[in-house]
């Protein structure tokens, strides 16, 4: 089933960015568009984070701490009412209407998406077709099933067509499952799992067209009733293959063999045996402008501490000497918040073939303030490393309470002293949220929340300030659509420490439905054009 081109309902404007424009200019914006928050609610005052760079391989961790996350609570509007947004305009991604399009023609579920990248993250056509990769489920399955039964799909467009030129939908064509079944799962050396699934990460082209897909490989092992048997088992893996681009569409040959990279180990990063609901995933690859001919990884991990044996420190708290609001380390770690202890890992390749690498230690921790650190990236502008990860308001931990989406940090490298954005909260980008009543479930959300509160999630930072993310719920408690396919695509201003959302960009800062333009083009012989 296709989509027939016609007008957008709303006046989009396309988000092409039509320079070969690298990573060191990816965020640009006006200045008056920065992030000028109201007047702060009572709370603690940020950590205080220098920026100061280390080596990649020092074991210096910056912490995004207690202190530095109730800024969010600061931000809210404590009179907000019913069902309005409770956090300030500049850093709220626009409300998406329900009426949304499906850019899979009903095809598949989708969401985790990502483009294809080179080491500088500038997102590449070949040979004139737009691609990119999403995790995928099929339609027979109940949307909050799908996590179990994800796999990698690819979809693919024309190049250099504008947003409001192109169908309502995105114009993309679903090209179907990367791998064929059965090719993800050789990895495991236990093969008794019940179901074997591919999570996210990131996709890079080489000459020649090759692609080195890195994902998350996973493997359950789970009852009838849902229960473990045993720790679900994911590793960070690499499967390569070569795309093959015409005019008639794009095919891929390969991705016939996957090599297992990382698997926590216990040390740096925690384990199924230290905690089985731990979190390992999300491979992002790069070169770092300060050590060309490297390339690192991040990847979301947690702190490898024994699930019920975790602690937090005063570093982890972050409260400044004589802080009339602070809270004492043994109440944080009575409070059950010791359960979210969330970090940025690092990994650095150890050959260029990019098939064997070693672990460095976190860059970033979260201990005692969120247990969900995914899919972190980087992003490089002005001589500064801006890291960026995702992060659900249910993951929080007690005690603390901000909104789904983007949290930046920036600091003078990929090791840094890194300090949150905006105020030393770290948000970014989040769905309209209403802090002053619970969030409820996505299946279920709260009577009393904002439409918006659940409306996009895994958001993914692109060239040109651009951010793309998939739609999960939108609506109240009495009328809402679950989502199951991209968002409108939103742009953020970068000015220093502080973002903004762009709201004139598009229709009141809402783009084009599904919109992830390449930047650059290149034959599938390797040249860039």
């Amino acid at each position: 089933m296709s989509t027939p081109t016609r007008r957008f309902r709303r006046p989009i404007i396309g988000g092409i960015v039509t320079s070969g424009a690298v990573v060191a200019t990816l965020l640009t914006g006006t200045a008056g568009a920065v992030a000028a928050p109201g007047d702060l609610q009572p709370g603690p005052e940020p950590t205080v984070h220098t920026q100061e760079a280390y080596a990649p391989e020092d074991d210096f961790t910056a912490k995004w701490t207690r202190a530095d996350a109730k800024q969010l609570k600061r931000l809210s509007d404590p009179d907000a009412p019913s069902r309005a947004n409770s956090m300030p305009a500049s850093l709220t991604m626009p409300e998406v209407p329900q009426d949304f399009p499906d850019m899979s023609n009903g095809e598949v579920w989708v969401w985790d998406t990502w483009p294809l990248t080179d080491e500088d993250g500038n997102q590449y056509s070949v040979n004139g077709q737009e691609i990119i990769f999403s995790l995928v489920a099929d339609r027979s399955l109940g949307f909050d099933e799908r996590h179990h039964y994800a796999k990698i799909g690819y979809f693919f467009r024309p190049a250099g067509i504008a947003a409001d030129e192109r169908p309502e939908n995105g114009g993309w064509t679903y090209g179907g499952l990367v791998f064929e079944e059965g090719v993800t799962g050789k990895i495991f050396e236990d093969q008794s799992f019940s179901h074997q699934t591919q999570w996210s990460g990131s996709a890079r082209i080489f000459k020649g067209g090759e692609i080195k897909l890195f994902f998350t490989d996973v493997a359950f092992y789970r009852n009838a009733d849902g229960s473990n048997i045993k720790p679900y088992d994911p590793r960070i893996a690499l499967s390569v293959g070569k795309v093959h681009a015409n005019k008639q569409g794009v095919r891929f040959t390969g991705f016939d063999k996957v090599t297992d990279l990382l698997k926590a180990d216990g040390t740096y990063y925690q384990t199924g045996e230290q905690n089985e609901f731990f979190n390992f995933r999300d491979p992002f690859t790069f070169e770092d402008p300060a050590h060309p001919g490297e390339t690192y990884m991040v990847f979301e991990g947690n702190s490898a501490m024994p699930r019920n044996e975790a602690t937090c420190t005063t570093e982890d708290l972050g409260y400044r000497e004589g802080d009339p609001y602070a809270e004492t380390v043994e109440q944080v770690n009575a409070s059950g918040a010791t359960y979210q202890i969330g970090n940025v890992g690092l990994a650095k390749a150890k050959n260029k073939e990019l098939t064997e690498w070693e672990f460095l230690p976190p860059i970033l921790s979260a201990n005692c303030v969120t247990d969900q650190t995914e899919r972190p990236q980087f992003v490089f502008e002005d001589g500064k490393a801006y890291l960026f990860t995702i992060s659900h308001r249910g993951t929080f931990a007690a005690g603390l309470d901000g909104p789904e989406g983007v949290y930046g940090f920036v600091g003078d490298g990929i090791r840094s002293d890194f300090q949150p954005l905006n105020g030393g909260s770290g948000l970014a980008l989040g769905n309209p949220t209403n802090l002053n009543f619970a969030g409820g479930q996505p299946f279920a959300p709260d009577y009393n929340q904002h439409p918006g509160h659940f409306q996009a999630y895994s958001h993914y930072v692109m060239p040109g300030g651009l951010v793309q993310s998939f739609i999960d719920t939108i609506g109240t408690h009495d009328d809402f659509v679950r989502g199951g396919t991209l968002a409108p695509t939103v742009k953020i201003d970068l000015d220093g420490v502080n973002s903004a959302v762009d709201y004139s960009y598009g229709d009141g800062g809402l783009g084009g439905w599904a919109d992830i333009p390449a930047n650059l083009d290149v034959n599938s012989g390797g040249k860039v054009q």
